[in-house]
């Protein structure tokens, strides 16, 4: 097998930013694994919250690329060496997922026939708005045509949150995600703010709170009337005799879970636990997005939108109408 990286610029259509950082582009890499007159691709999107960087990928793969060459002939092979490499999550998912699509390419077999699960049938994802000044919600709103997404996602920090959600309220009737990417750090401050989100039509609030709040964590479950979702917390390997007095859901997304292996177990045990389920994605191209959306029929919920920031978007592996996310 022949293993190649290769880094790519995603430039985004408008200023990406939520609780801890912003940015107007992104770095991503592409691993092809190359064989037998076959090739597989898959997509690394690194996150600086769980410090990757683009530089630490590529030294990364540097290091384990001879061992890829030499070892990785099976399945059984790529998941014994994700789950005993210390690299980045999102190279796993990178390495893994380039493997198993070559593997489908070779045996003329679906990702879904490989990991034994259905094919998604409907997939409508919700749309996230990134942190902006409140008085620029209606025209970003008209500008990219948002009636059209039945959930809108709402980044938020703990100063802007309710002047956000007016704003948002007045431009139609959707459910609304609210995702604050740990903005709160005292958690009697956030039960003392939940009872003003009643005015609004709330799905759940998404990890208000740091990863490293356990404790916090179940004290706000047992104080909270709105369904909270983990998403920060929820890595490669959860625990979920936590989680599940923490959370009443998980965010599970590829590039954390590091295969898509561990992504369906991941959401199979939350299903089995009767917690929400959702996947969801980093900003990725649709050849990442492609594969969240492959694993849809295990979730109650889709957040796709990652590659819908994107201007520059080189695969146009999905198609999205109306909201919903389907293969070209």
């Amino acid at each position: 097998m022949e293993w190649t990286i290769e880094k790519i610029r995603l430039d985004l259509k408008y200023t990406w930013k939520i609780s801890r950082n912003a940015s107007t582009f992104k770095e991503n890499f592409i691993v092809r694994c190359k064989g037998e007159g076959f090739e597989g691709m898959g997509e690394v999107a690194p996150n600086i919250r769980y410090n990757e960087t683009p530089d630490l990928i590529a030294l990364a793969f540097a290091s384990i690329k001879n061992d890829l060459g030499q070892c990785i002939i099976s399945t059984e092979a790529i998941e014994s060496f994700i789950n005993t490499s210390n690299i980045p999550n999102s190279l796993k998912f990178g390495i893994e997922s380039a493997f198993v699509h070559w593997h489908c390419k070779k045996y003329k077999i679906t990702l879904q026939q490989f990991l034994g699960i259905e094919k998604p049938k409907f997939v409508a994802s919700c749309y996230t708005m990134p942190i902006m000044d409140p008085s620029l919600i209606k025209d970003f709103y008209e500008e990219h045509h948002l009636n059209r997404f039945n959930f809108i996602k709402l980044k938020v920090n703990d100063v802007a949150a309710i002047d956000m959600l007016k704003e948002i309220g007045k431009l139609g009737n959707h459910p609304i995600m609210i995702d604050a990417n740990e903005a709160w750090k005292d958690v009697d401050v956030l039960i003392n703010f939940l009872p003003k989100l009643m005015a609004f039509p709330v799905e759940f609030i998404e990890q208000p709170m740091p990863s490293a709040f356990t404790e916090e964590y179940v004290h706000l479950k047992k104080n909270c009337h709105l369904p909270i979702m983990g998403d920060e917390s929820v890595i490669n390997n959860p625990d979920f005799d936590i989680l599940e007095k923490q959370f009443d859901g998980v965010n599970m997304k590829l590039m954390k879970a590091g295969s898509y292996l561990n992504g369906v177990k991941i959401l199979k045990e939350a299903n089995k636990r009767g917690m929400k389920t959702m996947i969801g994605c980093m900003v990725e191209t649709t050849l990442g997005i492609k594969g969240a959306w492959d694993l849809c029929a295990l979730a109650q919920y889709a957040d796709l939108d990652g590659c819908l920031i994107v201007e520059n978007e080189p695969f146009h592996l999905l198609n999205e109408k109306d909201g919903n996310f389907f293969e070209v």
